[in-house]
């Protein structure tokens, strides 16, 4: 016997039922999805901007990288300095970031080494020294870099800066260290807290030092994924307006305001807040030379010496090498300069040279081949 096929309006509604239920088990499925996704924690915080491999603790296939993060107002006066240092280096082993005045291009006219041609960040702000917009700079440098999962160690330099050994030595000196090297110690003299920090920033965390910094990779995000912070001293950390002759003895009520450097303050409280502070060497690898001066309207205050051709000289820059330890007077400590528990020389960078006292190193063959072979060995 021959079965009779359903009425056409039987299977139509069969089909439309089908279809129903199709759509309402994706729904159902769609909707516990994102049930599950919006309960689980935020593991990785990424930057608004983009999102950066998270590498720090995987095995890279290739060679590690030092990035160089210029801070410049301009160009790189010292050039031809940092020319032969990187022409000794091999390419796979650095790379090279530079944050100058917006629109400026690092180019054929503007660099005379080809290492700094296209370096520059596009994204670069307006910077003013002693300003928030100091450390924003540094951040965009920090974020640049990140995107480079090769790039393990960042080094914040000014455009006044030189080496003072081969890059194989700096090399090695940076990747047998763990920790980063951040200037940080208590600021118990100038009173640069401002109290309305707090509860953000608690007083006993407020931490000062030279903004010249060297990162490991996982610290490097935490300065770079951090907005809390960051905001909390672009409110209150301010430095007082400059003396103007011209307002007089007004000049001495404006010199009553709170004064805060962003610079020399938000990476060492940031570390300090995140509790860090024992993954550091709490030191520069940036050795600057600081000059008392004053005027008739201010206060003494502490000036960046500036090398000359005269004055950088080999028996200079050996004093600047045999630098073994710093002492930090607020804290009564000595910070003893050692790699892997090996003592080493303290500084691997110096500030502020003039384009003589770079020739002059230059002359002097410092930042040649078969500079320091002998300090290489004692490395680990």
């Amino acid at each position: 016997m021959t079965k009779k096929a359903p009425p056409p309006i039987v299977a139509r509604r069969v089909i439309w039922l089908s279809w129903k239920l199709v759509v309402f088990l994706s729904l159902a499925l769609c909707a516990l999805a994102l049930l599950r996704l919006h309960s689980q924690p935020d593991l990785s915080s990424p930057s608004p901007s983009r999102v950066r491999p998270r590498i720090s603790h995987y095995i890279l296939d290739r060679p590690s990288k030092i990035a160089f993060l210029f801070l410049a107002r301009t160009n790189l006066p010292l050039d031809f300095l940092w020319d032969t240092f990187f022409e000794y280096a091999d390419v796979a082993n650095f790379s090279i970031y530079i944050h100058s005045a917006p629109g400026f291009v690092f180019d054929d006219s503007t660099a005379k080494s080809p290492f700094f041609r296209g370096r520059e960040l596009k994204n670069s702000i307006q910077v003013l020294w002693g300003e928030s917009s100091m450390i924003e700079a540094e951040k965009l440098l920090l974020d640049a870099a990140l995107q480079d999962p090769a790039n393990q160690r960042f080094i914040l330099l000014s455009d006044s800066c030189v080496p003072l050994y081969n890059f194989s030595f700096i090399y090695n000196y940076l990747m047998a260290s763990p920790r980063s090297f951040v200037d940080s110690f208590l600021d118990m003299k100038e009173g640069r807290y401002n109290p309305k920090m707090s509860p953000v920033i608690p007083k006993e965390k407020w931490r000062k030092g030279s903004q010249w910094i060297a990162l490991v990779r996982s610290h490097a995000e935490v300065i770079v994924e951090d907005e809390a912070i960051l905001s909390v001293f672009k409110k209150f950390c301010k430095r007082r307006p400059p003396v103007d002759a011209s307002k007089g003895k007004l000049n001495i009520n404006l010199q009553k305001q709170h004064n805060c450097i962003p610079d020399e303050h938000y990476v060492q409280t940031l570390l300090a807040m995140s509790d860090l502070e024992g993954e550091l060497e709490r030191r520069t690898l940036t050795y600057t030379l600081w000059n008392q001066s004053a005027t008739k309207m201010e206060k003494k205050g502490w000036h960046p010496f500036t090398f000359n051709f005269a004055n950088a000289g080999p028996k200079q820059i050996k004093e600047i090498k045999d630098i073994n330890h710093v002492y930090y007077e607020t804290e009564f400590r000595i910070e003893w300069c050692r790699s892997n528990s090996t003592l080493v020389p303290c500084f691997l960078f110096a500030r502020k040279f003039s384009q003589g006292a770079a020739m002059r190193l230059l002359s002097d063959g410092v930042v040649g081949r078969s500079d320091a072979t002998e300090l290489l060995d004692s490395l680990p």
